[in-house]
């Protein structure tokens, strides 16, 4: 087994995951360990609605959203006032959405088989409001190549709606050529970025990307309940979503029956009440992401998931996900036999991690990993495969 590296500035986080004690977390691409600071925000906000009821309104409440979307604005270089928070990111996309018109002549959604099912749900469901779905197959290997986007838009495209890192395979999708075919015929690009943000370096304003979207859950460890949207600026005065409800309007609690005028701003994407517990669950996770920043997190990534790979390979055991770091994200896939089996026995031993049908088990180190711990979660996946 390899040493710590101990010149790792990230692992000076690490104490603040009561879970990393007793397990062995690979797991953070689909659920990212908990802050301990959750449990005080939590408490904090049960105690501020049990102490001052209908006053904490005004004393903090109304400021979360803000807070936390701020955090992400600072990780993805956008700028200030271009990202609102949702329930998740199926709700988020379907606000960007419904500001959209698909009309004849420019009525095409472009996808890929790839993406993640809640979203192609969504977009299948566009086709009632006269929408046409164009889903870009994957090649070999589950792999999706960006020129077969490219070469699906055309003239006729509204939006193109991809993933950033492609859930399943890890895979990294060059979004660069495909923004640049889609904005010259005058189409928008909606990146799901669940997978990118918090372990890749992302800067929004250097991509060029219309909309984008993630949540909570994975890599920025603030748990279920909190999806962002990011909308260019400059899109603002031309959205304006169906799909509404009361904090979007300018000056809610005016309490206006209509019509709607909505916020100039980021709130004009916003709807009911916020989901304030969430989003105090949240905060600790998301501030601590942003201040560690993209080009860390990234750089301690790929050098971990090469380490997996090259475990891997001494023991033979097929990887799925691209070996390549620029085309890799935060995951390494492994295929093995009875990985269902195989991933259950490994749950029950304090090892998190998970699979997926066809790429067979996922692992994904992330900032407060140690070294020595990629060596250990190998070894237990052999023994558990081999018997």
């Amino acid at each position: 087994m390899s040493q710590p590296h101990l010149d790792d500035p990230l692992l000076v986080h690490r104490s603040r995951f009561p879970t990393l004690a007793h397990t062995l977390h690979f797991a953070s691409h689909t659920l990212g360990a908990m802050p301990a600071e959750v449990a005080d925000e939590l408490a904090a906000y049960a105690q501020r609605w049990s102490d001052r009821g209908v006053r904490a309104w005004d004393e903090g409440w109304m400021d979360l959203p803000r807070s936390v979307a701020g955090s992400i604005e600072r990780l993805i270089g956008a700028r200030d006032g271009s990202v609102s928070l949702h329930p998740n990111v199926t709700v988020a996309q379907s606000v960007a959405l419904s500001a959209m018109r698909f009309a004849p002549g420019r009525d095409r959604v472009v996808c890929t088989d790839e993406d993640f099912p809640s979203v192609l749900y969504l977009y299948e469901g566009l086709g009632s409001r006269g929408a046409t779905l164009t889903r870009v197959a994957a090649r070999e290997g589950r792999r999706i190549e960006a020129a077969d986007i490219v070469a699906a838009i055309d003239e006729r495209t509204a939006i193109v709606a991809v993933s950033h890192v492609f859930f399943r395979s890890a895979q990294v999708l060059d979004l660069e050529p495909v923004i640049r075919r889609a904005h010259e015929v005058g189409a928008w690009v909606m990146a799901d970025a669940y997978q990118s943000v918090g372990i890749l370096d992302v800067d929004v304003e250097a991509l060029g990307v219309d909309l984008m979207s993630g949540g909570s859950i994975k890599w920025l460890c603030g748990g279920p309940g909190t999806g962002w949207l990011y909308v260019r600026p400059e899109l603002h005065e031309r959205l304006a979503p169906a799909l509404t409800g009361w904090m979007a309007h300018e000056q809610p609690f005016s309490f206006d029956p209509g019509p709607q005028r909505l916020d100039a701003g980021w709130r004009r994407y916003l709807n009911g009440t916020p989901s304030l517990p969430a989003y105090a669950a949240a905060k600790p996770g998301f501030e601590l992401v942003a201040s560690i920043g993209g080009a860390a997190l990234r750089a301690k990534s790929l050098r971990l998931t090469s380490r997996l790979i090259a475990l891997a390979d001494e023991a033979g055991f097929r990887v799925v996900s691209p070996r390549e770091d620029a085309s890799r994200g935060g995951s390494v896939c492994l295929d093995v036999p009875d990985a269902e089996a195989v991933c259950a026995r490994l749950l029950a031993e304090d090892v998190l991690l998970d699979h997926r049908p066809g790429v067979g088990l996922r692992l994904a180190p992330h900032f407060y990993t140690r070294d020595d711990e990629t060596d250990e979660v190998m070894s237990r996946i052999v023994r558990a495969v081999r018997g």
